[in-house]
């Protein structure tokens, strides 16, 4: 969801591992210790019905700061979209309940187009930057392409609402401005419906739904195999939900809707646990 695959072709689409990648809270601190919520996910991602991949998430938030990890692997009946295993980390603050990377690292190992991506932000503004491959070939970027952006995985930490379970419309209503260190695209959100769902383990309630426009910027190859089959599509969307003790919503499943096949990416295990540790933040490496 999202949509650049979680494996082997940044530069070819959008970050689906973005579309993964989760999760998000504040916390009210103690006197002498704060809580802490570590959100572990892990997905399946299948094509046509058939499961082809999987995608592990682990992210840990105190009152002040965030760290999220994931991997995963695409390969079998989705070769033709994306194939390889990938990494992804993010580091960041907690500023006004919004996170706020600092540091995105992302590499894809895979014998046709590896990645190599590190990048510092500061104030959404990129201020260090190596990536593998060079960008030529690619739609240019400059250097407004990397300000005012958010990672893969931060973008998708959504602030819910200020009552109840946080999932309101207006948690859709929002672009979300992405740069993985070779692309620059805009993810367009917008409400479509509320629902219900269960993991095998964890989390099972209420979700809301919210339908994705996929917007390349720049960094992007012309026509791609997954930038193509993205466009094609008849419809994407994501449902966020809630992540208990915080105040931000998490991806649960992704859906894209295509004439070819669709891909979903669902949750089989969405669980959060809380406790109190001496202050300390998870954002600093």
């Amino acid at each position: 969801m999202i949509l650049r695959s979680i494996t082997a072709r940044t530069a070819q689409g959008a970050n689906l591992y973005a579309g993964l990648a989760l999760l998000v809270s504040v916390v009210l601190l103690h006197d002498h210790a704060h809580a802490q919520t570590r959100l572990e996910a892990d997905y399946v991602i299948s094509f046509a019905r058939i499961s082809v991949g999987n995608v592990s998430v682990t992210t840990d938030i105190d009152s002040a700061a965030y760290s999220i990890s994931a991997s995963g692997r695409v390969g079998g009946a989705a070769r033709m979209l994306a194939e390889g295993e990938a990494n992804l980390n993010t580091r960041g603050t907690i500023t006004s309940s919004r996170p706020m990377p600092t540091t995105f690292v992302f590499k894809i190992d895979s014998t046709d187009d590896p990645v190599d991506v590190k990048m510092m932000i500061m104030d959404g503004n990129v201020t260090e930057l190596t990536a593998l491959p060079p960008s030529g070939g690619r739609v240019p970027i400059n250097d407004a392409h990397r300000q005012g952006i958010l990672d893969p995985l931060t973008a998708f930490l959504v602030p819910a609402g200020d009552t109840g379970d946080g999932l309101t419309k207006e948690a859709c209503q929002r672009t979300l401005p992405v740069f993985d260190g070779l692309q620059r695209y805009d993810l367009i959100l917008a409400f479509r419906r509320f629902d219900k769902v269960t993991a095998g383990k964890g989390y099972s309630g209420p979700v809301v739904i919210c339908s994705v426009s996929y917007r390349p910027i720049a960094g992007h190859r012309v026509l791609p195999p997954l930038a193509k089959y993205l466009s094609e599509s008849r419809e994407i969307e994501i449902a966020f939900a809630p992540v208990p003790g915080t105040r931000l919503l998490a991806p649960f499943r992704l859906l894209v809707a295509n004439l070819l096949a669709n891909v979903v990416v669902q949750a089989n295990r969405f669980d959060t646990t809380i406790r109190a540790v001496p202050n300390s933040n998870p954002g600093t490496p």
